[in-house]
């Protein structure tokens, strides 16, 4: 495996050649009028279905080879949504710019638990 290519892409994740796991994404479609990120828009698009990605997940020792990036584009690709939705940590700044160069915008900020982090909302169109 050279350059940086996932030897094997399956739906949710990818090894390398030797069968060794690289990393795992997975979300779910929302339901239709329960896009928890509308909130955060005066207006929202016409088409406003949403996938929401609930987790990107890549080993240490492929970070920085751009299997981040494979990863997610394989979760999105067939997408019928019109839009991508995820929060991310705001203590996490370098994964928050990693996600606006693949076209992601920040829209507000949502704490789902009272418990977990005020995270980034973030969204892009598909």
């Amino acid at each position: 495996m050279g350059d940086g290519d996932l030897g094997h892409l399956h739906p949710g994740g990818a090894g390398d050649d030797a069968g060794e796991p690289v990393g795992f994404a997975y979300g779910a479609p929302a339901k239709p009028g329960r896009e928890w990120w509308r909130e955060h828009l005066a207006e929202p698009p016409a088409d406003d279905s949403t996938f929401s990605v609930s987790e990107l997940m890549v080993r240490p020792q492929w970070r920085k080879t751009g299997a981040a990036q494979q990863l997610h584009t394989a979760l999105l690709r067939e997408r019928p949504e019109a839009l991508a939705v995820l929060l991310v940590d705001p203590e996490h700044l370098k994964v928050q710019v990693l996600y606006e160069t693949w076209g992601y915008q920040r829209v507000g900020r949502r704490q789902p638990f009272p418990d977990s982090p005020n995270f980034l909302v973030m969204l892009r169109g598909l």
